[in-house]
Protein backbone atom coordinates (compact mmCIF):
# COMPACT_ATOMS: atom_id res chain seq x y z
CA UNK A 1 0.00 0.00 0.00
CA UNK A 2 1.10 3.58 -0.45
CA UNK A 3 -0.32 4.90 -3.74
CA UNK A 4 -3.85 5.13 -2.29
CA UNK A 5 -4.04 6.81 1.10
CA UNK A 6 -5.28 4.89 4.14
CA UNK A 7 -8.41 7.06 4.43
CA UNK A 8 -9.21 6.56 0.75
CA UNK A 9 -8.84 2.79 1.13
CA UNK A 10 -11.34 2.83 3.99
CA UNK A 11 -13.83 4.53 1.67
CA UNK A 12 -13.76 1.49 -0.61
CA UNK A 13 -16.10 -0.22 1.87
CA UNK A 14 -18.70 2.48 1.22
CA UNK A 15 -18.63 2.05 -2.55
CA UNK A 16 -21.61 0.45 -4.29
CA UNK A 17 -22.12 0.37 -8.03
CA UNK A 18 -25.24 2.13 -9.29
CA UNK A 19 -26.26 2.09 -12.94
CA UNK A 20 -29.22 3.12 -15.08
CA UNK A 21 -29.72 1.87 -18.64
CA UNK A 22 -32.70 3.38 -20.50
CA UNK A 23 -31.96 1.68 -23.83
CA UNK A 24 -34.91 -0.43 -25.10
CA UNK A 25 -32.44 -2.34 -27.29
CA UNK A 26 -30.39 -3.21 -24.25
CA UNK A 27 -33.41 -4.14 -22.15
CA UNK A 28 -35.32 -6.29 -24.63
CA UNK A 29 -32.63 -7.70 -26.92
CA UNK A 30 -29.10 -7.52 -25.57
CA UNK A 31 -29.64 -8.06 -21.86
CA UNK A 32 -31.52 -11.37 -22.33
CA UNK A 33 -28.63 -12.52 -24.51
CA UNK A 34 -26.04 -11.39 -21.93
CA UNK A 35 -27.97 -13.12 -19.13
CA UNK A 36 -27.78 -16.37 -21.08
CA UNK A 37 -24.19 -15.82 -22.24
CA UNK A 38 -22.80 -15.43 -18.72
CA UNK A 39 -24.10 -18.87 -17.77
CA UNK A 40 -21.62 -20.39 -20.25
CA UNK A 41 -18.73 -19.24 -18.07
CA UNK A 42 -17.65 -21.45 -15.16
CA UNK A 43 -17.81 -19.93 -11.71
CA UNK A 44 -14.05 -20.28 -11.31
CA UNK A 45 -13.44 -17.69 -14.06
CA UNK A 46 -12.81 -14.28 -12.50
CA UNK A 47 -14.81 -11.29 -13.86
CA UNK A 48 -11.62 -9.35 -14.63
CA UNK A 49 -10.42 -12.29 -16.70
CA UNK A 50 -13.51 -11.93 -18.87
CA UNK A 51 -12.93 -8.19 -19.21
CA UNK A 52 -9.28 -8.64 -20.17
CA UNK A 53 -10.20 -11.40 -22.64
CA UNK A 54 -12.48 -8.97 -24.46
CA UNK A 55 -9.76 -6.34 -24.63
CA UNK A 56 -7.28 -8.95 -25.88
CA UNK A 57 -9.57 -9.64 -28.85
CA UNK A 58 -9.52 -5.92 -29.69
CA UNK A 59 -5.71 -5.89 -29.41
CA UNK A 60 -5.62 -8.78 -31.90
CA UNK A 61 -7.90 -6.85 -34.30
CA UNK A 62 -5.68 -3.78 -33.96
CA UNK A 63 -2.50 -5.78 -34.60
CA UNK A 64 -4.10 -7.38 -37.66
CA UNK A 65 -5.06 -3.99 -39.08
CA UNK A 66 -1.52 -2.64 -38.63
CA UNK A 67 -0.05 -5.81 -40.15
CA UNK A 68 -1.88 -5.19 -43.41
CA UNK A 69 -1.82 -1.38 -43.26
CA UNK A 70 1.27 -0.41 -41.20
CA UNK A 71 1.36 3.16 -42.48
CA UNK A 72 -2.39 3.71 -41.92
CA UNK A 73 -3.33 4.74 -45.44
CA UNK A 74 -6.27 2.44 -46.25
CA UNK A 75 -7.60 2.73 -49.82
CA UNK A 76 -6.41 6.34 -50.09
CA UNK A 77 -2.79 5.21 -50.36
CA UNK A 78 -3.37 2.12 -52.43
CA UNK A 79 -3.38 -0.27 -49.46
CA UNK A 80 -6.24 -2.73 -49.86
CA UNK A 81 -6.79 -5.01 -46.88
CA UNK A 82 -8.52 -8.39 -47.10
CA UNK A 83 -12.24 -8.06 -46.44
CA UNK A 84 -12.05 -10.60 -43.63
CA UNK A 85 -10.05 -8.12 -41.54
CA UNK A 86 -13.05 -5.81 -41.29
CA UNK A 87 -15.36 -8.72 -40.53
CA UNK A 88 -12.99 -9.81 -37.76
CA UNK A 89 -13.08 -6.27 -36.33
CA UNK A 90 -16.89 -6.42 -36.39
CA UNK A 91 -16.97 -9.77 -34.60
CA UNK A 92 -14.23 -8.69 -32.21
CA UNK A 93 -16.06 -5.54 -31.15
CA UNK A 94 -19.29 -7.48 -30.65
CA UNK A 95 -17.43 -9.94 -28.43
CA UNK A 96 -15.81 -7.08 -26.54
CA UNK A 97 -19.22 -5.50 -25.91
CA UNK A 98 -20.61 -8.85 -24.76
CA UNK A 99 -17.67 -9.61 -22.47
CA UNK A 100 -17.82 -6.08 -21.08
CA UNK A 101 -21.51 -6.51 -20.35
CA UNK A 102 -21.26 -9.86 -18.56
CA UNK A 103 -18.25 -9.19 -16.34
CA UNK A 104 -20.53 -7.48 -13.83
CA UNK A 105 -22.96 -10.38 -13.96
CA UNK A 106 -20.10 -12.81 -13.40
CA UNK A 107 -18.95 -10.65 -10.48
CA UNK A 108 -22.35 -11.03 -8.82
CA UNK A 109 -22.39 -14.77 -9.51
CA UNK A 110 -19.02 -15.23 -7.83
CA UNK A 111 -19.32 -12.64 -5.08
CA UNK A 112 -16.52 -10.56 -6.61
CA UNK A 113 -18.50 -7.35 -7.25
CA UNK A 114 -16.69 -4.31 -5.93
CA UNK A 115 -14.54 -1.27 -6.67
CA UNK A 116 -11.70 -3.24 -8.25
CA UNK A 117 -14.04 -4.53 -10.95
CA UNK A 118 -15.27 -0.99 -11.59
CA UNK A 119 -11.69 0.24 -11.96
CA UNK A 120 -10.66 -2.67 -14.20
CA UNK A 121 -13.74 -2.46 -16.40
CA UNK A 122 -13.44 1.28 -17.01
CA UNK A 123 -9.69 1.01 -17.53
CA UNK A 124 -10.15 -1.52 -20.33
CA UNK A 125 -12.93 0.61 -21.82
CA UNK A 126 -10.65 3.64 -21.84
CA UNK A 127 -7.94 1.79 -23.79
CA UNK A 128 -10.47 0.25 -26.18
CA UNK A 129 -11.84 3.71 -26.99
CA UNK A 130 -8.75 4.94 -28.83
CA UNK A 131 -8.14 1.58 -30.53
CA UNK A 132 -11.68 1.60 -31.94
CA UNK A 133 -11.28 5.22 -33.09
CA UNK A 134 -8.20 4.24 -35.09
CA UNK A 135 -9.78 1.10 -36.56
CA UNK A 136 -13.18 2.68 -37.28
CA UNK A 137 -11.57 5.71 -38.93
CA UNK A 138 -9.60 3.36 -41.16
CA UNK A 139 -12.77 1.44 -41.99
CA UNK A 140 -14.48 4.75 -42.85
CA UNK A 141 -11.54 5.57 -45.14
CA UNK A 142 -10.66 8.66 -43.11
CA UNK A 143 -7.08 7.58 -42.47
CA UNK A 144 -4.60 10.33 -41.67
CA UNK A 145 -6.95 13.28 -41.53
CA UNK A 146 -8.39 15.87 -39.20
CA UNK A 147 -11.63 13.90 -39.31
CA UNK A 148 -9.80 11.11 -37.46
CA UNK A 149 -8.51 13.64 -34.94
CA UNK A 150 -12.05 14.98 -34.55
CA UNK A 151 -13.27 11.42 -34.03
CA UNK A 152 -10.66 10.91 -31.31
CA UNK A 153 -11.67 14.11 -29.53
CA UNK A 154 -15.41 13.38 -29.78
CA UNK A 155 -15.10 9.78 -28.59
CA UNK A 156 -12.80 10.62 -25.69
CA UNK A 157 -15.05 13.55 -24.77
CA UNK A 158 -18.04 11.22 -24.52
CA UNK A 159 -16.10 8.87 -22.26
CA UNK A 160 -14.86 11.75 -20.10
CA UNK A 161 -18.39 13.15 -19.82
CA UNK A 162 -19.77 9.80 -18.67
CA UNK A 163 -17.05 9.44 -16.03
CA UNK A 164 -17.42 13.07 -14.92
CA UNK A 165 -21.17 12.55 -14.61
CA UNK A 166 -20.75 9.32 -12.62
CA UNK A 167 -18.34 11.05 -10.23
CA UNK A 168 -20.88 13.76 -9.41
CA UNK A 169 -24.11 11.73 -9.48
CA UNK A 170 -22.83 8.45 -8.04
CA UNK A 171 -24.33 6.37 -10.86
CA UNK A 172 -23.51 5.38 -14.43
CA UNK A 173 -26.34 6.69 -16.60
CA UNK A 174 -26.93 5.30 -20.09
CA UNK A 175 -29.73 6.99 -22.00
CA UNK A 176 -32.07 5.72 -24.70
CA UNK A 177 -29.15 6.04 -27.13
CA UNK A 178 -25.70 5.58 -25.65
CA UNK A 179 -22.16 4.90 -26.82
CA UNK A 180 -21.65 1.57 -25.00
CA UNK A 181 -24.81 0.11 -26.55
CA UNK A 182 -26.11 1.72 -29.77
CA UNK A 183 -22.84 3.50 -30.54
CA UNK A 184 -20.86 0.25 -30.50
CA UNK A 185 -23.50 -1.50 -32.64
CA UNK A 186 -23.17 1.28 -35.24
CA UNK A 187 -19.40 0.78 -35.37
CA UNK A 188 -19.94 -2.97 -35.68
CA UNK A 189 -22.17 -2.26 -38.70
CA UNK A 190 -19.52 0.08 -40.19
CA UNK A 191 -16.91 -2.69 -40.01
CA UNK A 192 -19.32 -5.14 -41.64
CA UNK A 193 -20.21 -2.73 -44.47
CA UNK A 194 -16.51 -2.03 -45.10
CA UNK A 195 -15.98 -5.78 -45.19
CA UNK A 196 -18.55 -6.11 -47.97
CA UNK A 197 -17.83 -2.98 -50.05
CA UNK A 198 -14.42 -1.82 -48.87
CA UNK A 199 -13.54 1.48 -47.09
CA UNK A 200 -13.87 3.47 -50.34
CA UNK A 201 -17.63 2.93 -50.09
CA UNK A 202 -17.75 5.65 -47.45
CA UNK A 203 -16.43 8.24 -49.92
CA UNK A 204 -19.70 7.93 -51.83
CA UNK A 205 -21.75 11.12 -51.75
CA UNK A 206 -24.80 10.96 -49.52
CA UNK A 207 -27.11 12.28 -52.26
CA UNK A 208 -25.58 9.83 -54.72
CA UNK A 209 -26.10 6.95 -52.30
CA UNK A 210 -29.73 7.97 -51.68
CA UNK A 211 -30.26 8.53 -55.44
CA UNK A 212 -31.34 12.14 -54.89
CA UNK A 213 -28.94 13.85 -57.29
CA UNK A 214 -31.73 14.37 -59.85
CA UNK A 215 -34.36 15.60 -57.39
CA UNK A 216 -35.01 19.35 -57.81
CA UNK A 217 -33.91 21.60 -54.93
CA UNK A 218 -32.36 18.67 -53.06
CA UNK A 219 -29.71 18.31 -55.75
CA UNK A 220 -28.60 21.85 -54.93
CA UNK A 221 -27.30 20.64 -51.59
CA UNK A 222 -23.66 19.55 -51.31
CA UNK A 223 -23.17 15.86 -52.00
CA UNK A 224 -21.38 15.27 -48.70
CA UNK A 225 -19.44 11.96 -48.52
CA UNK A 226 -21.01 9.39 -46.22
CA UNK A 227 -18.03 9.39 -43.87
CA UNK A 228 -18.10 13.18 -43.53
CA UNK A 229 -21.86 13.08 -42.98
CA UNK A 230 -21.40 10.44 -40.28
CA UNK A 231 -18.79 12.55 -38.49
CA UNK A 232 -20.97 15.66 -38.70
CA UNK A 233 -23.87 13.77 -37.15
CA UNK A 234 -21.56 12.49 -34.40
CA UNK A 235 -20.63 16.08 -33.52
CA UNK A 236 -24.28 16.83 -32.77
CA UNK A 237 -24.34 13.68 -30.64
CA UNK A 238 -21.47 14.99 -28.51
CA UNK A 239 -23.29 18.30 -28.02
CA UNK A 240 -26.43 16.46 -26.96
CA UNK A 241 -24.52 14.25 -24.51
CA UNK A 242 -22.86 17.31 -22.99
CA UNK A 243 -26.14 18.96 -22.11
CA UNK A 244 -27.70 15.64 -21.02
CA UNK A 245 -24.79 14.88 -18.69
CA UNK A 246 -24.83 18.35 -17.20
CA UNK A 247 -28.60 18.13 -16.68
CA UNK A 248 -28.09 14.96 -14.62
CA UNK A 249 -25.20 16.51 -12.69
CA UNK A 250 -27.14 19.69 -12.04
CA UNK A 251 -30.08 17.69 -10.72
CA UNK A 252 -27.77 15.77 -8.37
CA UNK A 253 -26.06 18.96 -7.17
CA UNK A 254 -29.40 20.64 -6.44
CA UNK A 255 -30.58 17.60 -4.49
CA UNK A 256 -27.37 17.69 -2.42
CA UNK A 257 -27.53 21.46 -1.92
CA UNK A 258 -24.21 21.99 -3.76
CA UNK A 259 -23.17 24.57 -6.41
CA UNK A 260 -24.33 23.64 -9.92
CA UNK A 261 -21.77 25.60 -11.95
CA UNK A 262 -18.59 24.48 -10.23
CA UNK A 263 -18.69 20.93 -11.74
CA UNK A 264 -18.41 22.50 -15.20
CA UNK A 265 -14.91 23.69 -14.29
CA UNK A 266 -13.88 20.06 -13.95
CA UNK A 267 -14.40 19.63 -17.68
CA UNK A 268 -11.40 21.88 -18.25
CA UNK A 269 -8.78 19.13 -17.66
CA UNK A 270 -10.06 17.35 -20.76
CA UNK A 271 -10.06 20.58 -22.77
CA UNK A 272 -6.48 21.29 -21.71
CA UNK A 273 -5.20 17.79 -22.47
CA UNK A 274 -6.92 17.62 -25.87
CA UNK A 275 -5.78 21.16 -26.67
CA UNK A 276 -2.13 20.24 -26.04
CA UNK A 277 -2.36 17.23 -28.36
CA UNK A 278 -3.95 19.30 -31.14
CA UNK A 279 -1.32 22.01 -30.61
CA UNK A 280 1.38 19.44 -31.33
CA UNK A 281 -0.44 18.24 -34.45
CA UNK A 282 -0.95 21.69 -36.00
CA UNK A 283 2.75 22.55 -36.05
CA UNK A 284 4.12 24.20 -39.23
CA UNK A 285 5.36 21.82 -41.92
CA UNK A 286 9.04 21.95 -41.09
CA UNK A 287 11.10 20.23 -43.81
CA UNK A 288 7.87 19.67 -45.79
CA UNK A 289 6.49 17.17 -43.31
CA UNK A 290 3.57 17.15 -40.91
CA UNK A 291 2.90 14.73 -38.08
CA UNK A 292 -0.66 14.12 -39.18
CA UNK A 293 0.53 13.09 -42.65
CA UNK A 294 3.26 10.72 -41.46
CA UNK A 295 3.36 7.10 -40.34
CA UNK A 296 3.79 8.46 -36.80
CA UNK A 297 0.12 9.40 -36.70
CA UNK A 298 -1.02 6.06 -35.19
CA UNK A 299 1.64 5.87 -32.42
CA UNK A 300 0.81 9.51 -31.64
CA UNK A 301 -2.88 8.64 -31.22
CA UNK A 302 -1.96 5.62 -29.10
CA UNK A 303 0.15 7.78 -26.77
CA UNK A 304 -2.73 10.25 -26.53
CA UNK A 305 -5.12 7.39 -25.73
CA UNK A 306 -2.90 6.03 -22.96
CA UNK A 307 -2.62 9.48 -21.40
CA UNK A 308 -6.41 9.76 -21.54
CA UNK A 309 -6.83 6.31 -19.97
CA UNK A 310 -4.56 7.44 -17.13
CA UNK A 311 -6.60 10.63 -16.73
CA UNK A 312 -10.00 8.92 -16.50
CA UNK A 313 -8.49 6.11 -14.43
CA UNK A 314 -7.65 8.65 -11.75
CA UNK A 315 -11.20 10.03 -12.04
CA UNK A 316 -12.71 6.58 -11.48
CA UNK A 317 -10.36 5.98 -8.56
CA UNK A 318 -11.51 9.26 -7.04
CA UNK A 319 -15.11 8.11 -7.51
CA UNK A 320 -14.73 4.71 -5.81
CA UNK A 321 -12.61 6.15 -2.96
CA UNK A 322 -14.68 9.34 -2.45
CA UNK A 323 -11.63 11.57 -2.88
CA UNK A 324 -11.25 14.95 -4.66
CA UNK A 325 -11.56 15.09 -8.43
CA UNK A 326 -8.11 14.92 -10.11
CA UNK A 327 -7.27 18.08 -12.03
CA UNK A 328 -3.55 18.20 -12.70
CA UNK A 329 -1.66 15.70 -14.87
CA UNK A 330 2.15 15.84 -15.05
CA UNK A 331 2.10 14.40 -18.59
CA UNK A 332 0.81 17.77 -19.74
CA UNK A 333 4.29 19.20 -19.14
CA UNK A 334 5.95 16.59 -21.37
CA UNK A 335 3.38 16.86 -24.17
CA UNK A 336 3.37 20.65 -24.05
CA UNK A 337 7.16 20.73 -24.28
CA UNK A 338 6.97 18.49 -27.37
CA UNK A 339 4.25 20.69 -28.88
CA UNK A 340 6.23 23.88 -28.25
CA UNK A 341 9.33 22.35 -29.80
CA UNK A 342 7.36 21.43 -32.93
CA UNK A 343 5.85 24.92 -33.13
CA UNK A 344 9.07 26.92 -32.65
CA UNK A 345 9.01 28.00 -36.33
CA UNK A 346 5.69 29.70 -35.58
CA UNK A 347 6.38 30.87 -32.01
CA UNK A 348 9.99 32.03 -32.33
CA UNK A 349 10.72 31.94 -36.06
CA UNK A 350 13.37 29.28 -35.60
CA UNK A 351 13.80 25.58 -36.29
CA UNK A 352 12.67 23.01 -33.70
CA UNK A 353 15.31 22.00 -31.20
CA UNK A 354 14.58 18.26 -31.35
CA UNK A 355 12.11 17.63 -34.16
CA UNK A 356 14.43 18.79 -36.94
CA UNK A 357 14.11 15.56 -38.91
CA UNK A 358 11.69 12.69 -39.36
CA UNK A 359 14.03 10.40 -37.42
CA UNK A 360 14.21 12.77 -34.45
CA UNK A 361 10.48 13.27 -34.43
CA UNK A 362 9.90 9.51 -34.60
CA UNK A 363 12.20 9.10 -31.61
CA UNK A 364 10.22 11.70 -29.65
CA UNK A 365 6.80 10.28 -30.57
CA UNK A 366 7.80 6.72 -29.65
CA UNK A 367 9.43 7.97 -26.46
CA UNK A 368 6.16 9.72 -25.61
CA UNK A 369 4.31 6.47 -26.31
CA UNK A 370 6.68 4.56 -24.02
CA UNK A 371 6.39 7.12 -21.21
CA UNK A 372 2.58 7.18 -21.53
CA UNK A 373 2.48 3.38 -21.41
CA UNK A 374 4.79 3.30 -18.42
CA UNK A 375 2.82 5.93 -16.50
CA UNK A 376 -0.49 4.19 -17.08
CA UNK A 377 0.96 0.75 -16.42
CA UNK A 378 2.46 1.98 -13.14
CA UNK A 379 -0.88 3.49 -12.14
CA UNK A 380 -2.77 0.25 -12.87
CA UNK A 381 -0.21 -1.90 -11.07
CA UNK A 382 -0.12 0.23 -7.93
CA UNK A 383 -3.90 0.64 -7.73
CA UNK A 384 -4.57 -3.07 -8.23
CA UNK A 385 -1.91 -3.93 -5.66
CA UNK A 386 -3.33 -1.52 -3.06
CA UNK A 387 -6.95 -2.59 -3.52
CA UNK A 388 -6.28 -6.33 -3.60
CA UNK A 389 -4.04 -6.16 -0.51
CA UNK A 390 -6.51 -4.03 1.41
CA UNK A 391 -9.60 -6.07 0.51
CA UNK A 392 -7.92 -9.47 0.66
CA UNK A 393 -8.81 -10.45 -2.90
CA UNK A 394 -6.98 -11.29 -6.13
CA UNK A 395 -7.45 -9.55 -9.46
CA UNK A 396 -7.76 -12.69 -11.59
CA UNK A 397 -8.74 -15.33 -9.04
CA UNK A 398 -12.19 -16.15 -7.71
CA UNK A 399 -12.53 -16.74 -3.99
CA UNK A 400 -12.45 -20.36 -2.82
CA UNK A 401 -15.48 -22.51 -2.11
CA UNK A 402 -16.70 -22.82 1.45
CA UNK A 403 -17.60 -26.09 3.20
CA UNK A 404 -21.11 -26.04 1.68
CA UNK A 405 -19.73 -25.92 -1.84
CA UNK A 406 -20.54 -22.25 -2.47
CA UNK A 407 -18.10 -19.60 -3.60
CA UNK A 408 -17.11 -17.49 -0.62
CA UNK A 409 -18.93 -14.18 -0.70
CA UNK A 410 -21.31 -15.27 -3.47
CA UNK A 411 -24.92 -16.31 -3.51
CA UNK A 412 -25.73 -20.04 -3.24
CA UNK A 413 -25.72 -22.04 -6.46
CA UNK A 414 -29.51 -22.33 -6.28
CA UNK A 415 -29.68 -18.55 -6.59
CA UNK A 416 -27.09 -18.39 -9.36
CA UNK A 417 -29.58 -17.84 -12.17
CA UNK A 418 -31.35 -15.11 -10.24
CA UNK A 419 -28.09 -13.31 -9.52
CA UNK A 420 -26.97 -13.45 -13.14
Amino acid sequence: MGFISADALQNLHKYAYKGVDKSPLSKYVLNPFWTWFVTLWPLWVAPNTITLSGLSIVFLNFATLLWYDPTYLADKGGVVMPNWVYFSCSIGLFLYQSFDAIDGKQARRTGMAGPLGEMFDHGCDAMNTTLEVIMASQALNLGRSWWTVASQIATLANFYLTTWEEYHTGELYLGVFSGPVEGILIIIAIYAISGVYGPSFWDTGMLTFLRLTNVPLINQLPDLPLNDAFMTTAAFGVAYNLQASYRNVRRAMLAAGKPTVQPLLLLLPFVVSAGIQVFWLVHPHYNDSALINSALFVPFLCAWGLQFAHQVGRMILAHVTSTPFPVWDWMWVWSLACAIDANLPLLADRAPIIQTSEANRAMLVYLTLAISFGAYGRFCTLVINDITNFMGIACFTVRKKDKDGNWQGSVPHSEEKKAS
